[in-house]
């Protein structure tokens, strides 16, 4: 996709995105800046109408406008209920941890954001584990708590019809010990599921073997996943298309079926 349609990263912590905060004096003068800057920016396009990345350049200052207008607002807890901090499992004052992201999530929705992606921790003490999977242990717990918390609290503003919650990873884990390094990869059979807007809730869709090492009743390939999120989003993967190296593809190639069975 074009830069302009590019995400915006919020990290936990005490500065969830940087500059957020204006420098100019008042709210006055920061139009004039941004005025006379997209003047410039508007007239140096003029000269280059086919550079998208200048597009997405004028468009992520409009961006950064934006956010600094609604952001802080949405990044302030303060007025959240000692009810629903319990719910997700957050201290109050925290702005650290899974718990914050899925709250923070819950009011970017509220405020009409369309698509939201939440990581659990990073590149350090992650799921990562091939010898140690008792680690996952409290990794588990961790987002445990704050995925329940964030379903009902929509569920409880009635905004869970209209938002399809994806719970998902790349892959498992092998059954078995499958060489030096313990439990491998496991891309043959492994679990993700599906929440809200148009999902039946209470089912399971499919089986393992009695080893979890193969898929044994109704196989969902990712790319049948990919199908089943863009019916639901009411998109056609088979129509849906963009242009890369001088050819129309479609975001599911050439392969996926909607799992019909889910839908409610």
């Amino acid at each position: 996709m074009p830069g302009c349609h590019q995400g915006t990263r919020v990290l936990a912590g005490e500065e969830p995105i940087p500059d957020l905060n204006r420098r100019s004096p008042t709210p006055a003068i920061q139009q004039l800046e941004l005025g006379l800057l997209d003047r410039f920016n508007k007239k140096h396009q003029q000269r280059r109408p086919a550079d998208p990345n200048l597009a997405a350049r004028i468009k992520s200052f409009e961006t950064a406008f934006g956010m600094q207008r609604e952001m802080p607002e949405v990044l302030d807890l303060s007025k959240e209920t000692d009810a629903t901090l319990k719910l997700y499992g957050l201290e109050r004052g925290s702005t650290k941890g899974f718990a914050w992201q899925c709250l923070v999530a819950r009011r970017m929705a509220e405020r009409g954001v369309r698509f939201i992606e939440l990581i659990d921790v990073g590149s350090a003490n992650n799921w990562d584990a091939h010898s140690n999977i008792k680690s996952h242990e409290p990794l588990a717990r961790n987002v445990d708590k704050p995925m329940a918390g964030l379903i009902k609290d929509l569920k409880s503003r009635g905004m869970f019809e209209d938002t399809l919650v994806i719970w998902t990873t790349e892959f498992g884990r092998t059954p078995t010990m499958d060489g030096p390094g313990g439990r491998s990869h496991q891309n043959s059979v492994y679990s993700s599921w599906l929440a809200g807007g148009g999902v039946k809730g209470g089912i399971v869709h499919g089986k393992s073997d009695d080893h979890g090492a193969k898929v044994a009743e109704n196989e969902v390939h990712v790319h049948d996943f990919h199908a089943t999120i863009l019916h639901l989003l009411g998109f056609d993967h088979k129509k849906l298309t963009f242009r890369y190296g001088g050819r129309d593809f479609r975001l599911t190639d050439v392969h996926g079926n909607v799992v019909k069975e889910i839908l409610a």
